[in-house]
């Protein structure tokens, strides 16, 4: 059987899920919640630290537990690991290149655990800092989880797009790096030769439930940048 704060943890995520508790609104005081769950303040407190330390919820000080928000501050150092070679952090500029609907291939059905015959959202982007192309970006998404996407504006910040949009917010993201030469259908986007040495991330994003929700391949060039990962 669970411990009892890992019950609590999933009581408080499936409320995010459903929706009771949006982005950036606050939770209920910990006795609230302690005395509506039946269990102790306590518990309650160590399912939202845990929950905390995996970037769900946002405690402020003198404030009380909020929803965390894809801002990008949030963004930027949760998910976004490109840095500078002299460690500066920023967010890119994105440019959409195509956006449409189609059949999901049967990669993307493996990694976004879909039906075959299941239908995909794809969106494929250039992303630069200071106009110049650093990533050209191949996102799939199931159609399902945001109907009419593709009618409408595509944001710089996707997730929170996902989140505001669509109620999908992503709680993680497994990335998969390796070293591969720029194809020539992206060259062309990157401004380099074919065969320029690439960094390829491979990310599928999670919901809070643990849906996969995004599966996006990432051609990164790393003249002047790097990959930064804090590990703990």
């Amino acid at each position: 059987m669970k411990p009892l704060y890992r019950q609590v943890r999933e009581t408080l995520i499936r409320r995010m899920v459903d929706g009771v508790w949006a982005p950036g609104e606050p939770l209920p005081s910990e006795m609230q919640l302690a005395a509506e769950l039946g269990v102790s303040q306590g518990t309650v407190r160590k399912a939202l630290d845990e929950m905390a330390a995996e970037n769900m919820v946002v405690r402020k000080q003198g404030r009380g537990t909020f929803v965390a928000r894809h801002d990008e501050d949030r963004i930027l150092f949760q998910f976004f690991k490109l840095v500078t070679d002299d460690g500066e952090r920023r967010f890119p500029e994105s440019r959409v290149l195509s956006i449409g609907k189609a059949r999901a291939s049967a990669a993307e059905c493996a990694a976004l655990a879909l039906d075959k015959g299941s239908r995909v959202i794809r969106i494929r982007r250039v992303r630069s800092f200071d106009a110049v192309p650093l990533i050209v970006e191949n996102l799939s998404l199931p159609e399902t989880l945001f109907p009419g996407l593709t009618e409408t504006g595509i944001p710089n910040n996707l997730y929170g797009l996902y989140a505001a949009r669509y109620g999908v917010t992503v709680a993680r993201a497994r990335e998969q790096l390796k070293a591969v030469a720029v194809p020539k259908e992206d060259a062309a986007e990157l401004g380099v030769a074919a065969g320029t040495p690439a960094l390829l991330i491979d990310r599928l994003a999670f919901s809070l439930d643990q849906i996969p929700v995004e599966w996006r391949l990432s051609l990164c060039l790393t003249d002047g940048f790097h990959y930064l990962a804090d590990l703990t």
